[in-house]
């Protein structure tokens, strides 16, 4: 059971279509275990990187907002 935990195919191939069964049911559940454990792990990690990310994205996009507003109101008195 554990060469197809790690996803490297039962030890033996199975003869039976219950067996090939079992070992394809297994496969999946390991596979689920095993994306279900990264992102446990990861998964606070890649959630704060995210929330950094758009707070800098957000504070770009009001300070070219800013620049586009004092340029534009620059461009107007100029003009006046």
């Amino acid at each position: 059971m554990a060469l197809i935990a790690t996803a490297e195919g039962p030890a033996a191939t199975p003869a039976t279509d219950a067996g090939r069964l079992f070992a394809a049911v297994m496969a999946f559940f390991s596979i689920g275990a095993v994306i279900s454990a990264i992102t446990f792990a990861f998964g606070p990690l890649f959630g704060s990187a995210l929330k950094e990310g758009l707070k800098y994205a957000e504070r770009e996009e009001e300070r070219l907002k800013d620049g586009l507003d004092h340029k534009g109101s620059a461009s107007s008195s100029a003009s006046a």
